[in-house]
């Protein structure tokens, strides 16, 4: 809208053109400076002085409201500087602040701090362990969990990631993306670590051995990234083979179970029978050494007898021997039906013949022969 209305109508603000209806200028005044009677627009510093004059006027205490306002103005701007400057670091969690965007060397430790915004930014981390999932479930229609293993299997697996931050700057500042890297590195380790071995081993032979491998293969990486991530630890949490093939594989699964349930059972078996072998084994070899060593004291003793005996023959030979004489034809003699009288015998012997005896010895002998 022109400065100048040639109708005499109001100005913009209301107030009449330069050449009618009083000559009032855009505030209600006449028109000062240059601008006035030649018609050209005022001066834009005018329009500035009208504008504080009239706010004056409109504040209560003149220029006493101007100041308060301004001090209010003040410290609005301050509460907003102030609340931009103070940040909190939470407890499982450290902050790196930016001057002019270069890292400081000093971390943030949890609690309340300050800072000089907006030269100085803030970046937060966690420190606390994380976990993350990678690959589908397995019987599911997620494809990104299929490995190949090394005996040209395809096998479904499903594990997870252990980790926390190790260097907080390192790991705001050198990598774009950290947490995508390590699923990135993860998957391809872990392709890497099935890649060499059979898909039994994934499968329940051997997954903490792969879990072990993929571990070190991910830190090496990292570190060589320089991603400042430690890998605490990796869990198979599943490993199947695709839908397509899973019924083979859970027949073949089936058999290798009832296969090694068979051994399981030979080898208890084979153990039960060792140990009563063993057991027996033993039992013979104590009774053995019981009868050897029932037979040297016997034989010891019987030497011993002897010996005494010869000492005593030694000393009296003649009494010796009739002793022994007698004593051997008691032994023989003593269960004999026979008696023997001596010729001539001598007064007072009766013959005498236990006749029933006798022949009650003969029956049995008779019977006994046939």
């Amino acid at each position: 809208m022109p400065w100048n209305d040639k109708s005499g109508g109001g100005g913009p603000w209301g107030g009449g053109g330069n050449n009618g209806g009083g000559g009032g200028g855009p505030w209600g005044q006449g028109p000062r400076g240059p601008g006035g009677p030649q018609g050209n627009p005022p001066d834009l510093e005018d329009i500035i002085r009208l504008g504080q004059d009239k706010l004056r006027r409109a504040l209560p205490g003149g220029n006493g409201g101007n100041k308060a306002m301004f001090g209010v103005l003040i410290l609005i701007v301050l509460g907003m500087w102030f609340f931009k400057a103070i940040y909190t670091v939470q407890p499982d969690e450290v902050a790196v602040e930016l001057r002019f965007g270069k890292p400081k060397q000093e971390l943030s430790e949890p609690g309340l701090h300050f800072h000089w915004w907006p030269v100085e930014t803030v970046e937060t981390a966690k420190i606390s362990e994380q976990l993350v999932n990678i690959g589908g479930l397995a019987r599911s229609n997620d494809t990104s969990g299929l490995m190949l293993s090394g005996d040209q299997n395809i096998v479904n697996v499903q594990f997870s990631v252990a980790y926390q931050v190790s260097d907080p700057r390192a790991y705001l500042f050198d990598v774009s993306d950290p947490d995508g890297m390590l699923t990135q590195v993860a998957e391809s380790a872990m392709r890497e670590a099935v890649g060499r071995r059979p898909a039994q081993d994934i499968f329940r032979d051997d997954r903490q051995g792969i879990a072990e491998s993929v571990r070190q293969i991910l830190q090496t990486t990292l570190d060589g990234y320089r991603a400042g991530l430690n890998v605490n630890a990796i869990s198979i949490e599943d490993a199947a083979p695709p839908r397509e093939v899973a019924d083979a594989f859970d027949e073949v699964q089936r058999a290798e179970q009832d296969e090694d349930r068979f051994v399981e059972q030979a080898n208890q078996y084979s153990n039960q029978k060792l140990g009563q072998a063993r057991g027996q084994a033993a039992q013979v070899r104590e009774e053995a050494a019981a009868y050897k060593n029932r037979v040297v004291q016997e034989a010891q003793g019987e030497a011993q007898r002897f010996i005494s005996v010869y000492d005593e023959y030694a000393k009296a030979p003649d009494v010796t021997r009739k002793r022994l004489y007698l004593e051997t034809m008691e032994k023989v003699l003593g269960g004999s039906n026979k008696v023997v009288v001596e010729q001539g015998g001598g007064p007072g012997v009766v013959p005498y013949l236990p006749l029933p005896e006798l022949q009650k010895r003969s029956g049995a002998a008779t019977g006994g022969a046939q």
